[in-house]
């Protein structure tokens, strides 16, 4: 399998630019495509921003970000992704939205080109089952934000081959990443510990055993935490924490999964955190 020198990346949006961005500064040619121009626009304006801001932090020079800049080339024509060995879907998190691109790409792309899917929660064997490709067809699920998260899971279908895991896994050390082997199933490893977690929390806060401001000061003391499972469960969206407990009760049928009472309270009066003002905290 040839090395992978040119990335395709459909989505502009934050992990896209995102992805772009580490691939660009690692010295690979990106190609990032949206649906329309404004937003392939937004993405590269983005990825400007944040190298605008490594530079006051003096970990890249004007000379890096021009060249980084140079490699990423951004459109709204599918049909630029032609020369790339890899292409990376990072379009909304939507299963009927992924096969679409997907099946797009099968008529598109030379048979030998892996396609990559960037999803949280969407089964990667049902997904590579959609394409024509399902032995080069995997999950490179990254974090945000990607520039500055180490970690990537490398999610393998049932049908994805070793050749295309080992291509990919090459990938990711190439960015600089740390990659991690995960088998596919709901939540793959770090969102099936994570959520359950902060869904634990909610238990924890409704029984009063403590207040918010201590169970995240104890999360972060005791358990060096960078932030408290609460405190990043209203940075996340608690209807987003809901969500992804429901799919894990509907998925696993273990009721050790059952999303607290409270977290359905808070959803459902729109104290979503953050991203509303109110959340476990005011903002």
């Amino acid at each position: 399998m040839s090395s992978i020198q040119t990335v395709g990346i459909i989505g502009s949006g934050t992990m896209g630019n995102g992805i772009a961005q580490a691939c660009a500064t690692s010295g690979l040619r990106v190609v990032m495509v949206d649906i329309a121009q404004a937003a392939v626009d937004k993405g590269l304006a983005t990825v400007a921003g944040s190298l605008d801001r490594l530079i006051k932090k003096e970990k890249m020079t004007a000379a890096d970000k021009d060249q980084a800049l140079a490699l990423i080339k951004g459109s709204t024509n599918y049909d630029d992704l032609k020369g790339a060995q890899l292409v990376i879907e990072a379009a909304t998190e939507n299963e009927g939205l992924k096969v679409k691109i997907l099946q797009q790409l099968d008529t598109l792309l030379a048979p030998e080109v892996i396609v990559a899917t960037n999803t949280s929660s969407i089964s990667i064997t049902k997904l590579a089952a959609a394409t024509q490709r399902p032995d080069r067809f995997i999950g490179m699920h990254f974090f945000n934000p990607v520039p500055m998260m180490a970690l990537v899971e490398i999610i393998r279908g049932l049908q994805t081959s070793d050749a295309t895991h080992d291509a990919v896994k090459a990938m990711a050390e190439a960015l600089g990443k740390t990659p991690i082997t995960v088998k596919n199933a709901p939540g793959f490893v770090v969102n099936r510990i994570l959520v359950p977690m902060i869904n634990e929390a909610f238990f924890v806060l409704a029984e009063g055993i403590a207040t918010a401001e201590d169970i995240d000061a104890g999360m972060k003391l005791g358990c060096n935490q960078p932030i408290g499972p609460l405190a990043l469960a209203d940075m996340i969206g608690l209807d987003v924490c809901l969500a992804v407990m429901n799919v894990y009760m509907a998925e696993y049928n273990d009721s050790k999964y059952r999303p607290a009472p409270l977290l359905k309270e808070m959803v459902a009066a729109g104290w979503l955190g953050r991203k509303t003002g109110k959340g476990v905290y005011t903002y």
